[in-house]
């Protein structure tokens, strides 16, 4: 008997096409239509195939990604289903795939996947990553990695993936430790484990987490404008290693002495956060006075992840613990 995998079809480039009454290209495709483009994935498994939704990557949130989690636990817990496969748009995949891995705690693989290309250009991405996303879903070899994120043959965690260029069909990279496998002659082959990775207890979507990025020059308006209009949580992408400049440092400060958990994450796209340097506005009194540092996740990560934490219910010590991982 052939595996059973379950694919949750959201919407994205992987189900776009070039709309004359639109003047442009847009999610179209239905489920059906895309496996019809797929032949080859029903001889890798029996396909059951979930209508979530036709959206844009940007229209993608955190409580419909929660949902999408939802649907994916439910289906996780059947015996019949090997594992699940979701499609997705690019601008926003890796944010709904690290919320599917800090959420499913299940053994069974979910692959996430998307496509740069749309179904009208000759060269749609699509079908390739749909059928290695099931090879995968298939595969013993992927039990117990968590979310993972395959396109154009590469197998990335969901936890180091993310997106790097606006238009490549390999945009998507581990950028400090690299792939976790990789597709070769339409056989998944893993190379290693995810570095790091844990699930929380999430029962909601907390509304109002923003994150916001440090710049030369910056003041502390946005990050007191944030306090004020009631923000749960804070992610600031710091400079560096991890530092602010000084009114940003004050206002953050102010934030978490207000009982507000705020992670500080490197606007570097490569490296972890550090809390050496001790001048007026740097990491070593950011960390003294409370701000959590996220070790190697970027800011939509660090955001989701505290989004994961802060609907668990965690206090601020838990937080900081389920961060700050790196010894």
């Amino acid at each position: 008997m052939k595996p059973r995998v379950a694919i949750v079809f959201t919407g994205g480039t992987i189900a776009s096409k070039l709309s004359d009454a639109f003047g442009g290209v847009v999610p179209a495709l239905s489920a059906h239509d895309i496996l019809d483009a797929v032949p080859e994935v029903r001889s890798l498994a029996d396909i059951e195939a979930i209508e979530y939704g036709k959206f844009p990557g940007p229209h993608m949130t955190p409580e419909r990604m929660f949902e999408v989690s939802r649907i994916a636990q439910q289906l996780l817990a059947r015996a019949d289903i090997a594992g699940v496969v979701v499609t997705h748009g690019t601008d926003t995949l890796e944010e709904t795939a690290f919320l599917l891995d800090c959420t499913v705690a299940s053994d069974k693989p979910i692959v996430v996947v998307g496509a740069m290309r749309n179904s009208s250009e000759p060269d749609w991405d699509g079908p390739r990553n749909l059928r290695d996303a099931v090879a995968i879903a298939t595969s013993p070899d992927f039990r117990g990695m968590g979310t993972l994120v395959c396109l154009a043959g590469i197998v990335n965690a969901a936890s180091e993936v993310t997106k790097t260029d606006t238009e490549e069909v390999n945009t998507f990279r581990s950028l400090d430790f690299g792939p976790i496998g990789r597709i070769s002659n339409g056989k998944p082959i893993r190379y290693r484990n995810p570095v790091h990775r844990e699930t929380f207890p999430t029962e909601c979507m907390p509304s109002n987490v923003p994150l916001i990025k440090c710049y030369a020059g910056m003041d502390g308006w946005m990050i007191r404008a944030a306090v004020e209009r009631g923000a749960e949580g804070l992610v600031i992408e710091a400079m560096g290693v991890g530092n602010v400049p000084p009114p940003v440092y004050y206002e953050l400060v102010a934030a978490v002495k207000r009982g507000i958990p705020v992670v500080l994450v490197s606007r570097c796209p490569v490296g972890r956060t550090e809390h050496i340097y001790a001048y007026e506005g740097a990491g070593k009194h950011l960390h003294e006075a409370g701000v959590i540092f996220a070790d190697f996740l970027n800011g939509q990560k660090a955001r989701i992840k505290l989004l994961c934490a802060l609907g668990a219910g965690y206090s601020a010590e838990r937080i900081r613990a389920s961060f700050e991982w790196v010894e």
